[in-house]
Protein backbone atom coordinates (compact mmCIF):
# COMPACT_ATOMS: atom_id res chain seq x y z
CA UNK A 1 0.00 0.00 0.00
CA UNK A 2 2.92 2.44 1.07
CA UNK A 3 4.22 1.90 -2.78
CA UNK A 4 1.11 1.25 -4.41
CA UNK A 5 -1.51 3.85 -3.07
CA UNK A 6 0.56 6.58 -4.26
CA UNK A 7 1.54 5.16 -7.69
CA UNK A 8 -2.38 4.76 -7.88
CA UNK A 9 -3.47 8.24 -7.04
CA UNK A 10 -0.57 9.72 -9.55
CA UNK A 11 -1.98 7.03 -12.33
CA UNK A 12 -5.40 8.55 -11.77
CA UNK A 13 -4.26 12.22 -12.59
CA UNK A 14 -1.70 11.05 -15.05
CA UNK A 15 -2.66 8.73 -17.95
CA UNK A 16 0.82 9.05 -19.57
CA UNK A 17 2.23 7.86 -16.10
CA UNK A 18 -0.47 5.31 -15.59
CA UNK A 19 0.30 3.75 -18.63
CA UNK A 20 4.17 3.17 -18.26
CA UNK A 21 3.37 1.72 -14.63
CA UNK A 22 0.31 -0.36 -15.37
CA UNK A 23 2.72 -1.67 -18.43
CA UNK A 24 5.60 -2.39 -15.83
CA UNK A 25 4.13 -3.78 -13.01
CA UNK A 26 1.83 -5.71 -15.36
CA UNK A 27 4.94 -6.94 -17.13
CA UNK A 28 6.02 -7.77 -12.83
CA UNK A 29 2.51 -9.61 -12.44
CA UNK A 30 3.34 -11.61 -15.01
CA UNK A 31 6.35 -13.84 -14.29
CA UNK A 32 5.57 -16.97 -12.43
CA UNK A 33 6.72 -16.31 -8.52
CA UNK A 34 9.78 -18.91 -8.81
CA UNK A 35 11.06 -16.79 -11.78
CA UNK A 36 10.92 -14.17 -9.94
CA UNK A 37 12.66 -15.66 -6.92
CA UNK A 38 15.04 -17.02 -9.27
CA UNK A 39 16.00 -13.56 -10.81
CA UNK A 40 16.47 -11.98 -7.20
CA UNK A 41 18.64 -14.83 -5.52
CA UNK A 42 21.81 -13.54 -7.32
CA UNK A 43 21.41 -10.19 -5.88
CA UNK A 44 19.58 -10.66 -2.99
CA UNK A 45 20.16 -14.32 -1.60
CA UNK A 46 18.21 -16.83 -0.40
CA UNK A 47 15.43 -16.08 2.30
CA UNK A 48 13.28 -12.94 3.64
CA UNK A 49 14.21 -10.26 1.14
CA UNK A 50 13.84 -12.00 -2.05
CA UNK A 51 10.37 -12.99 -0.86
CA UNK A 52 9.56 -9.43 0.14
CA UNK A 53 10.78 -7.90 -3.03
CA UNK A 54 8.36 -10.63 -5.03
CA UNK A 55 5.45 -10.10 -2.74
CA UNK A 56 6.23 -6.01 -3.12
CA UNK A 57 5.83 -6.62 -7.17
CA UNK A 58 2.54 -9.01 -7.34
CA UNK A 59 1.03 -6.28 -5.12
CA UNK A 60 1.19 -3.38 -7.41
CA UNK A 61 -0.70 -4.10 -10.33
CA UNK A 62 -4.00 -5.31 -8.44
CA UNK A 63 -3.36 -1.98 -6.01
CA UNK A 64 -2.18 0.68 -8.70
CA UNK A 65 -5.53 -0.67 -10.85
CA UNK A 66 -7.84 -0.55 -7.61
CA UNK A 67 -6.53 3.14 -6.79
CA UNK A 68 -6.94 4.60 -9.80
CA UNK A 69 -9.93 3.26 -10.93
CA UNK A 70 -11.90 3.80 -7.65
CA UNK A 71 -10.65 7.50 -8.32
CA UNK A 72 -12.05 7.60 -11.61
CA UNK A 73 -15.52 6.40 -10.57
CA UNK A 74 -15.76 9.37 -8.43
CA UNK A 75 -18.71 11.17 -9.72
CA UNK A 76 -17.23 14.93 -11.37
CA UNK A 77 -19.89 16.39 -9.53
CA UNK A 78 -18.81 15.84 -6.15
CA UNK A 79 -15.09 16.95 -7.37
CA UNK A 80 -17.07 20.40 -8.41
CA UNK A 81 -18.90 20.86 -5.40
CA UNK A 82 -15.37 19.94 -3.22
CA UNK A 83 -13.70 22.39 -5.56
CA UNK A 84 -16.97 25.08 -5.31
CA UNK A 85 -16.52 24.61 -1.41
CA UNK A 86 -12.46 25.79 -1.27
CA UNK A 87 -10.77 22.30 -1.06
CA UNK A 88 -7.11 22.36 -2.19
CA UNK A 89 -6.06 19.40 -4.17
CA UNK A 90 -4.46 17.32 -1.20
CA UNK A 91 -7.93 17.73 1.26
CA UNK A 92 -9.88 16.68 -1.68
CA UNK A 93 -8.06 13.77 -2.04
CA UNK A 94 -7.72 12.63 1.73
CA UNK A 95 -11.49 14.10 2.79
CA UNK A 96 -13.84 13.13 0.05
CA UNK A 97 -11.87 11.06 -2.82
CA UNK A 98 -10.03 8.60 -1.03
CA UNK A 99 -13.42 7.56 1.79
CA UNK A 100 -15.28 7.92 -1.75
CA UNK A 101 -12.73 4.73 -3.32
CA UNK A 102 -12.32 2.85 -0.37
CA UNK A 103 -14.67 0.18 -1.32
CA UNK A 104 -12.65 -0.02 -4.78
CA UNK A 105 -9.48 -0.18 -3.04
CA UNK A 106 -10.85 -2.62 -0.80
CA UNK A 107 -11.38 -4.84 -3.39
CA UNK A 108 -7.87 -4.29 -4.47
CA UNK A 109 -6.27 -5.41 -1.29
CA UNK A 110 -8.66 -8.26 -0.89
CA UNK A 111 -7.52 -9.57 -4.29
CA UNK A 112 -3.45 -8.85 -3.32
CA UNK A 113 -4.00 -10.32 0.06
CA UNK A 114 -5.23 -13.86 -1.28
CA UNK A 115 -2.65 -13.57 -4.18
CA UNK A 116 -0.19 -12.48 -1.50
CA UNK A 117 -0.11 -15.68 0.47
CA UNK A 118 -0.16 -17.71 -2.62
CA UNK A 119 3.11 -15.96 -3.08
CA UNK A 120 4.55 -16.43 0.26
CA UNK A 121 4.02 -19.82 0.24
CA UNK A 122 5.96 -20.47 -2.46
CA UNK A 123 8.12 -18.30 -0.83
CA UNK A 124 9.45 -21.41 1.78
CA UNK A 125 11.14 -22.86 -1.46
CA UNK A 126 13.74 -20.42 -0.97
CA UNK A 127 14.31 -20.27 2.47
CA UNK A 128 11.70 -17.61 3.28
CA UNK A 129 10.00 -19.74 5.87
CA UNK A 130 6.04 -19.92 6.81
CA UNK A 131 3.15 -22.25 5.90
CA UNK A 132 4.69 -23.42 2.69
CA UNK A 133 7.69 -24.77 4.52
CA UNK A 134 4.76 -27.55 5.72
CA UNK A 135 4.26 -28.67 2.55
CA UNK A 136 7.39 -28.63 1.40
CA UNK A 137 8.79 -30.28 4.26
CA UNK A 138 6.38 -33.17 3.63
CA UNK A 139 6.95 -33.19 -0.25
CA UNK A 140 10.97 -33.85 1.00
CA UNK A 141 9.71 -36.59 3.56
CA UNK A 142 7.13 -38.33 1.46
CA UNK A 143 5.08 -37.35 4.36
CA UNK A 144 1.18 -36.79 1.92
CA UNK A 145 -0.37 -36.06 5.75
CA UNK A 146 1.89 -33.09 6.07
CA UNK A 147 1.59 -31.85 3.09
CA UNK A 148 -2.45 -31.80 3.40
CA UNK A 149 -2.37 -29.73 6.53
CA UNK A 150 0.54 -27.91 4.88
CA UNK A 151 -2.53 -27.21 1.79
CA UNK A 152 -5.44 -27.06 4.59
CA UNK A 153 -3.97 -24.39 6.48
CA UNK A 154 -2.55 -22.43 3.64
CA UNK A 155 -6.13 -22.22 1.96
CA UNK A 156 -8.31 -21.90 5.10
CA UNK A 157 -5.62 -18.61 5.66
CA UNK A 158 -6.68 -17.41 2.05
CA UNK A 159 -9.98 -18.36 2.95
CA UNK A 160 -10.25 -16.74 5.73
CA UNK A 161 -8.48 -13.02 4.71
CA UNK A 162 -10.85 -12.81 1.74
CA UNK A 163 -13.84 -13.37 3.50
CA UNK A 164 -13.16 -10.54 6.43
CA UNK A 165 -11.98 -8.72 3.34
CA UNK A 166 -15.41 -9.19 1.61
CA UNK A 167 -17.49 -8.16 4.97
CA UNK A 168 -15.46 -4.95 5.39
CA UNK A 169 -15.85 -3.81 1.53
CA UNK A 170 -19.21 -4.80 1.73
CA UNK A 171 -20.05 -2.63 4.97
CA UNK A 172 -18.24 0.46 2.65
CA UNK A 173 -20.57 -0.33 -0.10
CA UNK A 174 -23.34 -0.06 2.44
CA UNK A 175 -22.55 2.58 4.75
CA UNK A 176 -21.66 4.99 0.96
CA UNK A 177 -25.29 3.38 -0.33
CA UNK A 178 -26.95 4.69 2.86
CA UNK A 179 -24.82 7.82 3.32
CA UNK A 180 -26.26 8.55 -0.64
Amino acid sequence: LAIGLPLGVLSARRPGFALVVLLVSGALYTVPALAIFALLIPYLGLGFWPAIVALVAYALLIIIRNVATGLQEIAPDILDAADGMGYGRWRRLFAIELPLALPVIIAGIRITVVTQVSVATVAAFINAGGLGDIIFQGITQDFGEKVVVGAVVTSALAVLCDESLRRVELRLRASQAEAA
